[in-house]
């Protein structure tokens, strides 16, 4: 117990990187997907196919390789490399950002093909401007609609925190990692899996009463 409550420390910071990866990532792509779900369906042709475009993307490759690329690759770039240089924990930002918007995106999407036609053209009939129907009455259900399928992306999304160990930013799996090499000792990974488990069953949870 002693050699457990010793190593808290250390895991404790690496959580508290890991949770505010998942923060930054959560806030910025939930809202962020939604523009792009409208591109999804646009009339512009030129504009869907590159919303089409980006979410085949970041959707058929895995996130892992995106951190990568964004962290060793960009500042490689030749003439506007020097610029696009970031600091690990903002390229994993960015890198997750991307991602996950994508998803998000595709899930928007589905829950707008969800809503009943006649929603639409309900509004129509009561005069409401484009506007008033997308925030009054079709977001809405989209969002009920929507919430499972999100709530599951929410959950692999910290999960997925632990890729931060591939740019070595001090995330809870990187820690655990570095004692388990210093001590050749198994306990730490066994702590960072019951971290990992209480924080799901917070988040779960939450996200179940959201539901």
């Amino acid at each position: 117990m002693d050699y457990i409550i010793s190593m808290l420390p250390m895991l404790l910071e690496g959580t508290v990187t890991s949770l505010k990866l998942f923060a930054f990532a959560l806030v910025l792509s939930i809202p962020l997907g939604l523009p792009v779900a409208l591109q999804l369906r646009s009339r512009f042709r030129p504009l869907r196919w590159l919303a089409n475009v980006y979410v085949y993307i970041f959707r058929s490759t895995p996130l892992m390789l995106q951190l990568v690329i964004i962290y060793f690759g960009l500042p490689r770039i030749p003439g506007i490399g020097p610029y696009l240089l970031l600091d690990r924990f903002h390229a994993a930002i960015l890198a997750f950002v991307l991602n996950y918007i994508a998803y998000f995106a595709e899930i928007y999407r589905s829950g707008l093909l969800g809503v009943n036609r006649s929603q639409f053209e309900a509004c129509q009939v009561l005069g409401l401007s484009h506007w008033q129907a997308q925030t009054r009455v079709i977001f809405p259900q989209m969002f009920r609609i929507c919430l499972p399928s999100v709530a599951n992306e929410v959950i692999t999304l910290l999960k997925d925190t632990s890729l931060l160990y591939a740019v070595s930013v001090a995330e809870l799996i990187h820690n655990a990692e570095a004692i388990v090499n210093r001590d050749a000792n198994m306990t730490a990974l066994m702590v960072a899996l019951v971290i990992y488990m209480i924080l799901n069953f917070f988040l779960t949870v939450i996200l179940k009463h959201l539901e």
